[in-house]
């Protein structure tokens, strides 16, 4: 292993840090929540000095290749390897990249930090990014901790920072995520923007939902995430693999972490790390990753569906799942039934308008809004997109519509390779993100076809059966978020 130049980390500089922090907290909320467990992994983070090497798996990157190198680079604490991995690229993302390949000698206010950086271009690789990081985790298992970074991932500059310092204070810990968002800045266009702020309403509801359950990470995501590669040695002997990550799921991250938890450790989110993340800002990409998701989450959450999972519903990350999926199953059929019923009412002149129908939307819009004001990096978009409702709505129906294709394609036991309609969405070809629009407008002309070949006495009964059942239903979703709204964040930022 190369030579590092020593430098020494001050539970000082970073209390000094985590203070600062905690004064940007909202007034009268100060994060006490995290602040005190904190304490003590800044008093303890003077001690011990780890090594990180950091593996970038790298996919068609030469937009964005550049600017995550230079982030890691820039950090107070630079990872003591960078191993960028470039597999299956037809662009020029190697040629970039390798105009840092080599040694860097970096002063922070850490101190003289040694680093060097490693282009490695395997050609075409069949298992994708999965193929790339266990290519990259024989280069740094002799390291302590394995620095996964996407190639689109740009982190704040003491990110690494404050994982090794939570990583080291507690050998039960197995990996830590940064909290994701996406920078908005760059976007163009109203669609893209549009697309953009509903992600990242997506990823701090995700970010904040898991802060609040004691800093338990369901997912530690490829993005920008820091393992121990003895836990994931760990995870290799217990499961029978060769490698960390396996081919053979479309989630490789959700199983992963699920894995090491499984093997005894901790899977845990950071209250402070940050990193913007690649965003999708065309409804083609956004498909077919929020599909890709999905239909893996499935695959973890099913009996029988992989050899080594057995559907637990009570496992911590997978009873997530569960829940998630649940949540989206309820909001589908609240709003489909809801434009039916109305539908089927307004066409026999019975529909009566009640006030209590605009307490589930006020409900909404406060807890959206509550919601944008937790994000550390909010803008007036992401205020608006909360506050007035109709953007939220328009891209909940986008997300039942993909929660609807993926349990379509799952149940129907076709055998589609995600990975690959993802690369293909991206480079803009496929028509698949039009499919749920032609599935509905095809359902609405069956629905409006069988209603008016049914008699009034069957219309009647539908109705007095079919509204006060979405009624209760819309309580219970009501109440549900109404017990969000009103429950302590602790200071947490998103």
């Amino acid at each position: 292993m190369t030579d590092l130049v020593p430098y020494t980390r001050t539970a000082r500089s970073l209390r000094a840090t985590h203070e600062l922090t905690s004064h940007e907290s909202p007034a009268g909320g100060a994060a006490h929540g995290f602040a005190d467990d904190f304490e003590t992994v800044l008093d303890e983070a003077s001690v011990h000095r780890s090594t990180i090497g950091c593996v970038i798996p790298a996919y068609n990157e030469e937009e964005s290749i550049a600017q995550v190198i230079e982030s890691l680079l820039s950090q107070t604490r630079v990872p003591d390897v960078v191993h960028v991995v470039v597999n299956n690229t037809s662009d020029a993302t190697v040629r970039i990249a390798s105009q840092y390949a080599g040694p860097h000698e970096i002063v922070t206010e850490l101190g003289e930090q040694f680093t060097e950086v490693f282009v490695h271009d395997i050609g075409k690789n069949p298992d994708k990014k999965v193929g790339a990081l266990n290519y990259g985790f024989t280069l740094v298992e002799g390291y302590d901790f394995l620095l996964g970074v996407d190639g689109d991932t740009v982190a704040d500059a003491q990110a690494v920072e404050y994982l090794e310092s939570e990583a080291t204070s507690d050998t039960r810990i197995g990996g830590i995520s940064a909290i994701y968002s996406i920078d908005d800045r760059p976007i163009k266009g109203g669609i893209a923007k549009f697309l953009i702020t509903g992600q990242r309403a997506q990823f701090a509801a995700f970010n904040l939902h898991n802060l609040l359950r004691g800093r338990n990470m369901a997912v530690l995501g490829g993005q920008f995430s820091i393992f121990s590669t003895k836990a994931l040695r760990d995870v290799m002997k217990e499961n029978h693999q060769s490698t960390p990550w396996v081919k053979d799921s479309e989630v490789e991250d959700s199983l992963l972490s699920l894995q090491i938890k499984s093997a005894g450790y901790l899977t845990k989110i950071s209250p402070f790390a940050r990193a913007n993340v690649g965003g999708m800002t065309t409804l083609r990409a956004l498909d077919a990753q929020q599909v890709k998701w999905t239909y893996g989450a499935i695959e973890l959450m099913w009996p029988g569906q992989r050899g080594d999972t057995k559907g637990q519903p009570f496992h911590p990350n997978l009873r997530v799942r569960w829940l998630e999926n649940f949540g989206m199953l309820t909001n589908l059929f609240v709003r489909v039934a809801f434009v039916a019923l109305l539908a089927g009412s307004l066409s026999l002149g019975a529909f009566v308008f009640s006030p209590w129908w605009l307490l589930p939307p006020v409900v909404a819009i406060a807890l959206n809004t509550r919601m944008a004001l937790t994000m550390g990096n909010r803008t007036g978009r992401d205020l608006f997109f909360a506050m007035t409702l109709v953007p939220a709505e328009v891209y909940m129906w986008l997300r039942l519509s993909y929660f609807a294709r993926s349990w379509t394609r799952f149940l129907s036991r076709k055998k589609v390779d995600n990975w690959a309609m993802q690369a293909k969405a991206e480079r803009g070809a496929g028509l698949g993100h039009w499919t749920p629009l032609v599935v509905v407008v095809g359902v609405i002309i069956a629905m409006a076809v069988i209603w008016t070949m049914l008699g009034p006495v069957v219309q009647s009964t539908i109705l007095w059966i079919g509204w006060p059942i979405v009624g209760i239903v819309t309580v219970l979703q009501t109440l549900s978020m109404f017990f969000k709204l009103i429950r302590r964040q602790h200071g947490y930022k998103v």
